[in-house]
């Protein structure tokens, strides 16, 4: 690995057929992928497309809903908008508070306020919550009421631009009957806000969304990260790939019954990139091998039905995987994902666009691989300091 070097802002588009974007789910930790949004518009790396994740499937659809120059701009109005201070109380950006006890004191504070009043234009509370009476439907069994998102859904996305072809989008939820991962893909679909609400509909704090008379919850009741859906995809194409995620499957023993909490939720929602990342390299290697082999086989043999097999696998595409995982602070706790303080949006933003800026400065990364297998992977935590 060599050292990472300054590059300039603009630059060519990288050699490969397709830049994929794909976003985690975390909630209040997707602005984290904001400010990584904004380090590779900077960047002129536009995605071709976009797959996301509950909050991240939200940013996918307003970076595939809006035109790249205003898109950023588009993704500041919604983490601003959602992430107002209660009651006009107005947000002090110039007041650095150092002390970590403080800001746990702080965010838990902002955190029980989410709790108890819900987000701007996001989500509201159900008042009697649901538990104390029968409810109509589905679509009210739930905690809170997620119907104000639709309005801001509708305000900050063109679903016109969006269905239109020009950056695809692709997010994942779990049909509820028969519990299994599904992807509403708009080269399948004609996307709505139902489908992007859809994918974010955790249980229990939001309700089931119905498509088509069918009801769905949240993807990350499944799987949280849509690494597999991209890499699956037929024909497979030379990918850029960069796999934003909002939960670390890596870290320490917990210490008391909040960190209990709080690795839980890592471990759950991190959905294990690296080891699928690990286990397509894997599989990519064999693909790889097959595609030489065949090419080495008679003619006759090449037209048996193990060799057509066996041809449905080859590949000899090449892949680079860049994965950055936002490392929670220790005062930020188990309340990180529903945490929608201006403050604390503004640290993940910031940490997004630092981290992508940073590993931009690694010239493999936008190069073709040349290994074995043909995938390069990068990950800036294992990467030493600058």
């Amino acid at each position: 690995m060599s050292d990472p070097t300054n590059v300039p802002s603009r630059r060519a588009r990288p050699d490969f057929e397709r830049i994929a974007l794909l976003l985690q789910g975390g909630g209040a930790l997707g602005a984290y992928q904001g400010g990584v949004y904004q380090a590779l518009a900077e960047a002129d790396l536009h995605p071709d497309w976009v797959a996301g994740i509950s909050i991240g499937a939200i940013n996918s659809a307003i970076i595939a809903g809006n035109p790249p120059e205003r898109r950023v701009e588009r993704l500041r109005q919604f983490w601003e908008t959602v992430s107002q201070p209660p009651m006009g109380i107005p947000y002090m950006a110039s007041l650095e508070i150092k002390n970590d006890m403080t800001r746990q004191m702080i965010n838990q504070w902002r955190a029980m306020g989410a709790l108890l009043w819900g987000a701007p234009d996001f989500f509201k509370p159900r008042v009697p919550p649901p538990i104390f009476l029968p409810v109509s439907s589905p679509g009210a069994l739930s905690f809170y009421d997620v119907s104000p998102l639709d309005s801001l859904l509708q305000r900050l996305v063109d679903f016109d631009l969006l269905n239109s072809g020009s950056t695809r989008i692709s997010v994942g939820a779990t049909h509820i009957k028969s519990g299994n991962f599904v992807y509403f893909d708009s080269l399948k679909h004609k996307i709505a806000p139902a489908h992007i609400i859809a994918s974010g509909s955790l249980p229990p704090g939001f309700p089931a969304t119905e498509i088509d008379g069918e009801h769905y919850w949240d993807g990350g009741v499944v799987s949280n990260t849509p690494l597999q859906w991209v890499f699956d995809e037929r024909p497979r194409r030379d990918t850029l790939a960069f796999q934003i995620d909002l939960w670390s499957a890596r870290g320490e023993l917990p210490r008391d019954m909040v960190e209990v909490d709080v690795r839980l939720k890592d471990i759950r929602y991190s959905s294990r990139t690296r080891m699928g990342t690990d286990q397509f390299r894997r599989n990519q290697k064999m693909r790889r091998a097959v595609a030489k082999l065949l090419d080495d086989l008679p003619e006759a043999l090449r037209q048996t039905p193990e060799a057509e097999l066996l041809a449905q696998e080859a590949d000899d595409k090449v892949y680079n995987i860049i994965h950055l995982i936002y490392h929670a602070k220790n005062y930020e706790g188990s309340s990180k994902d529903y945490e929608f303080s201006r403050r604390t949006m503004e640290e993940h933003w910031k940490t997004g666009y630092s981290d992508m800026i940073r590993t931009l400065r690694y010239p493999e990364v936008l190069q073709r691989p040349r290994s074995i297998d043909g995938v390069f992977t990068f990950d800036l935590a294992e990467q030493p300091l600058e």
